[in-house]
């Protein structure tokens, strides 16, 4: 008993002292200006405001840039879901020479840093037009290592029977794939999701290089300019730093029984 009474108070404190940051970015975002820096520091605001929230929609338009951020997250997600699911399940059931060894060669290009690729991927996108346009977003996240590594492992898991039972019945291929493959990898597809919203939706270096019209600027980027602008105002960068969690919150609380089962599930082996 005693055991016990140690171990939770010990993962409580943990979990207080994780939190802690979190709740005080909450808690400045409603404080008035000037009352995040006093000292000794306030961790509650002795009046709720939401003078901040109302000064980023009103006078600094984050709402655009939030905008911005929240369609392309959705858009490429969406894209790139398409695209791995199909790279992934050829991947693991189709048949073809070289399969092997191309497998191979994309996974080796994972320990590439993608700083390195940043270059020539701006000059690609340059000659064919796409900087400072949402392309430039869309279009290097069509399609990723990881998703569609993580799509084969998981596709291997489901019978060749079932597609062989398909064919037999006059199933075409893309009816195989969108009939009987998608709905069996729903558990990693939402898995594959939640990566993808949350590395588009907090991509901040990509989008800086790529575009440079502030009114098409993703709500990371935005804030980094806030944060340049208005480095004596606490109150006002927890109030960003608020809007930029609160999708990811939302996401990961509604999706999060399809994540943890796609992550125990994607590891299954050939």
């Amino acid at each position: 008993m005693f055991k016990k009474v140690i171990l939770y108070s010990f993962l409580i404190l943990t979990g207080l002292m994780t939190l802690a940051p979190f709740i005080w970015m909450l808690s400045a975002s409603f404080m008035y200006d000037g009352h995040a820096s006093t000292y000794p520091p306030r961790f509650f605001p002795d009046e709720i405001t939401f003078y901040q929230f109302d000064n980023l929609f009103s006078r600094l338009n984050v709402a655009r840039n939030f905008l911005n951020s929240l369609v392309l997250s959705i858009v490429v997600t969406v894209i790139s879901l398409f695209f791995n699911s199909m790279a992934g399940y050829a991947f693991a059931k189709y048949r073809f020479a070289g399969r092997e060894k191309l497998f191979k060669l994309l996974l080796s290009s994972m320990i590439i840093p993608a700083q390195v690729t940043m270059l020539p991927l701006f000059l690609m996108l340059k000659e064919m037009g796409f900087i400072n346009t949402y392309m430039a977003i869309i279009i290097p996240g069509l399609a990723n290592i990881f998703g569609i590594f993580l799509i084969r492992q998981y596709a291997m898991s489901i019978p060749d029977s079932l597609i062989e039972s398909a064919r037999m019945d006059g199933a075409t291929d893309f009816q195989i794939y969108r009939l009987i493959i998608l709905p069996l990898c729903v558990p990693i597809l939402v898995t594959l999701a939640i990566f993808t919203f949350m590395g588009t939706w907090n991509d901040f270096l990509w989008p800086l290089i790529s575009l440079t019209d502030n009114s098409m600027y993703t709500l990371p980027v935005a804030l980094a300019n806030l944060m340049g602008e208005h480095t004596k105002d606490p109150e006002l960068m927890m109030a960003g730093s608020v809007i930029t969690i609160i999708p990811i919150l939302i996401v990961f609380l509604v999706l999060q029984k399809y994540y943890i089962k796609g992550i125990m599930l994607g590891g299954v082996k050939e």
